[in-house]
């Protein structure tokens, strides 16, 4: 029996992107990969641009398949959500496109069920399921730490939603977060301001430059 972690990363550019995955050229060896929305985006590189992805290798009787991810994170929301009852890779992989390891620890952290059901092809007995079995065992994004006296007011939940739905249009796009931070920090003056089409646009317009 191979085991699940004889692949757990890999290293190399990507020659073909079909639906729902990607080819990963590592010393000329093509790896088929299955990926979230937005890996290769959200990715790190190395030194030569070269993509690194955290791999979960999935081992069937009749099959062997790898999952990348761009970050560890990801990778153990995704073995996490596999453990669940009901939930194979295919669901877990459409739950990380639409929500990356810590929005999807934040949701669960919340109770967020209709942020759940707005996932493709999650109901809602398996987001009541994922967030009776996920608590506590996800990372959240945003703790709230106290604010010393002075300190500027953080944003509003309006600015920051839309710097949230904005940075992962871009990521989902095919721009590296640090892109997508970019163009988000040179547009905060508009955030929870101007409906996130115009957001979008004036960002590619901010990327191009």
């Amino acid at each position: 029996m191979v085991s699940p972690e004889m692949i757990g990363r890999l290293t190399g550019r990507v020659v073909e992107e079909p639906d729902g995955g990607l080819v990963l050229d590592v010393n000329g060896v093509g790896y088929e990969v299955v990926v979230p929305l937005g890996t290769v985006g959200r990715a790190g590189r190395d030194t030569e641009e070269r993509v690194i992805l955290f791999v979960h290798t999935h081992v069937r009787e009749d099959a062997l398949s790898l999952f990348g991810f761009a970050t560890d994170a990801d990778r153990l929301a995704f073995r996490t959500l596999i453990s669940v009852s009901n939930v194979g890779p295919k669901t877990a992989i459409q739950v990380l496109s639409s929500l990356p390891a810590p929005e999807l620890g934040q949701a669960i952290a919340r109770k967020e069920l209709g942020r759940l059901t707005g996932i493709p092809g999650i109901g809602k007995k398996t987001a009541e399921r994922l967030l009776l079995e996920l608590k506590d065992k996800l990372p959240v994004l945003d703790p709230v730490a106290p604010r010393s006296p002075g300190a500027p007011a953080p944003p509003s939940a309006a600015s920051t939603s839309s710097a949230e739905l904005l940075a992962r249009a871009l990521v989902n796009m095919g721009y590296r977060q640090a892109e997508a931070d970019r163009a988000v920090e040179q547009l905060k003056d508009r955030l929870g301001e101007a409906p996130l089409p115009d957001l979008l646009k004036e960002a590619l317009a901010v990327l191009s430059k």
